[in-house]
């Protein structure tokens, strides 16, 4: 087994063309296990580790641009401001030293359905944006085109991920996950949201709970007419009973899970329908103290 070692990005891109088989390994929370336990053995090994732009993050006030390597604990500590959906998703990953380690861009790498970073990116809008690249140039993958089938993303062989360009949030953000205990645990389901009051529109994030990550669209949609048409956005007021019932009811048959170790297919639907009643009430909760504070 070859192991790469660049100093700089140019380099990275350069060994990536040279190998693209070779596996690029950061925070290495994904990666060591699927060596430990022999799931993959790559020709060669990455290390990005000296790449210190990867670690790195901007806010341009529209748009934070996160570099592949920021760990979550920096999320958590840095951008929950900027990033609510995210850094909650962040707060439930493994163990303090995984969120030391571990970052977005080795979960989108993996494209696990299980990963959770997924619904929050996935909620936080259509404008959430993959930087990937390679020595023929950069391209921006949309987050909605990223996930293409179980642990299967839509990079090319010889590209990397740079950064994730996510919108800065307009509104509340929430994110929840059921695992068989409270730490270090692969989601048995999850659930990300969000308001965007900006554009009038919400956004949601299902995961592990389907093939890939998704959004629940029918939600999205019926949620969206409901606020427009009863002008809630502007008087905030009660969303209503049927209203919350309803899009639990959506989200829940947007899911296509299986049985597993983790979970049966029709708990996972139920948790879903739950996470989403809660999730929805939480941040329309917050909402309301939001537009009465600015009244």
């Amino acid at each position: 087994m070859e192991f790469l070692r660049p100093a700089t990005w140019d380099e990275a891109l350069a060994a990536k063309a040279e190998y693209p088989t070779a596996l690029p390994i950061a925070g290495g929370t994904d990666v060591m296990v699927e060596l430990n336990f022999d799931v993959h053995r790559p020709s060669a090994i990455l290390d990005l580790n000296r790449i210190t732009e990867l670690t790195q993050w901007s806010n341009d006030g529209a748009v934070v641009r996160l570099g592949a390597s920021v760990p979550y604990a920096r999320i958590i500590d840095e951008l929950s401001g900027p990033l609510p959906g995210l850094a909650l998703a962040a707060h439930t990953v493994g163990s303090p030293q995984i969120r030391n380690r571990g970052g977005v861009g080795g979960n989108l790498g993996a494209a696990s359905p299980a990963g959770d970073s997924h619904p929050a990116l996935l909620a936080a809008g259509r404008d959430v944006l993959v930087e990937a690249a390679s020595v023929r140039g950069t391209r921006l993958i949309p987050i909605d085109d990223f996930y293409v089938g179980v642990k299967r993303n839509s990079l090319e062989a010889d590209e990397l991920i740079r950064a994730v360009r996510i919108p800065v949030a307009d509104g509340p953000q929430q994110f929840s996950k059921i695992g068989t205990r409270n730490a270090m645990v692969i989601a048995v389901c999850a659930f990300g949201f969000a308001l965007h009051p900006k554009n009038g529109t919400v956004g949601t994030g299902i995961g592990s709970a389907a093939p890939t990550p998704r959004r629940a669209v029918e939600a999205e949609e019926y949620l969206r007419g409901v606020l427009a048409e009863r002008g809630l956005w502007e008087s905030g007021d009660l969303l209503g009973a049927e209203v919350v019932q309803r899009f639990g009811e959506l989200v829940k048959a947007a899911a296509s899970p299986i049985d597993d170790v983790r979970g049966t297919a029709d708990y996972r639907r139920h948790a879903l329908a739950v996470m989403a009643r809660r999730t929805l009430t939480w941040t329309w909760n917050d909402y309301r103290k939001q537009i009465r504070s600015a009244a």
